[in-house]
């Protein structure tokens, strides 16, 4: 019997079909809807208007921006990630801390929402580990060259700490800090979520190998077409946006596997009496979705 998964409406929003099982989706009517939300809508009387990725992160409840990240638990998966008892509450970093701290590597990840985007959030033991040569199971943030789909250099990893504020100070806020990533939970392939906690596999284990390979797990990994991207290694890269076809460059973590063409774009952040709370400072690294 195929594998099924329960997605939970966006906050705040009606769902005509409540009551019927059109949340349910298998793993083929999942794919399904997926490629037709990348391709620009979804005509599917099941889901009526509301678009695939509404419907399964969710929007924020106002408007205006919403600072906080907050936990994002797909419907029926309550028992099986860490926070699934705090769906919708702010993200702090101590939870992070205290869940990593169970982990073979001292590494953690949750699903989240950040502004109506979905978004991944992975805690690295860096600070702890940075002076350490590298090795199997001791992870610390990794930087590495960055080339566009077509093969092209674009840049390294570390130019991450020559980006400068209008004032021409450094901006610290993009760079690595308080040993969490926060990353646009967007596939590059065809801008499906990653759900990388709804499955296990090597890739999702509790392991870590240097040097960004595609081996040692804990990859964020895509289950509509198996994409995996190393939340540890950090580099420079170049996407477009869909609409208009501008280029546009960025910071992101690796793409090790799948059909995917670049990585995933790091979301600037800061973390406030323990709550992890992301920063429009850059707008255009979510753009290849539009």
């Amino acid at each position: 019997m195929a594998r099924q998964f329960r997605l939970r409406p966006a906050p705040g929003s009606h769902n005509p079909e409540e009551g019927k099982d059109s949340s349910i989706l298998d793993r083929r009517r999942f794919m399904k809807y997926t490629f037709n939300a990348a391709g620009g809508a979804i005509a599917m009387a099941s889901l009526g208007t509301v678009g695939f990725a509404s419907f399964l992160m969710g929007q924020a409840d106002t408007g205006g921006e919403d600072t906080g990240v907050k936990y994002w638990v797909p419907k029926g998966q309550e028992d099986v990630v860490w926070y699934g008892s705090m769906h919708e509450q702010e993200m702090q970093k101590s939870h992070l801390v205290a869940e990593a701290a169970k982990s073979n590597t001292g590494m953690a990840g949750a699903q989240g929402v950040w502004s109506g985007m979905p978004v991944n959030i992975v805690y690295v033991p860096h600070e702890e580990n940075e002076s350490k040569p590298p090795a199997e199971g001791v992870p610390r943030i990794q930087y590495g060259e960055g080339y566009d789909a077509a093969g092209t250099f674009i840049g390294h990893g570390r130019e991450i700490f020559d980006v400068t504020l209008e004032d021409g100070s450094p901006d610290t806020s993009l760079q690595p800090h308080d040993n969490i990533l926060l990353m646009f939970s967007r596939c590059p392939h065809l801008c499906c979520i990653p759900g990388w906690q709804l499955v296990a596999n090597d890739f999702t284990a509790d392991t870590w190998l240097p040097g960004g390979v595609d081996a040692g797990g804990n990859k964020l990994f895509c289950i509509c077409h198996s994409s995996r991207y190393d939340p540890t290694m950090l580099e420079k890269n170049r996407n477009r946006n869909r609409s208009n076809g501008s280029t546009f460059d960025y910071f992101g973590v690796r793409l090790t596997g799948g059909p995917a063409p670049v990585g995933l774009p790091l979301i600037p952040f800061n973390v406030e009496d323990d709550v992890i709370k992301g920063l429009s400072t850059y707008q255009e690294w979510y753009t290849f979705c539009d």
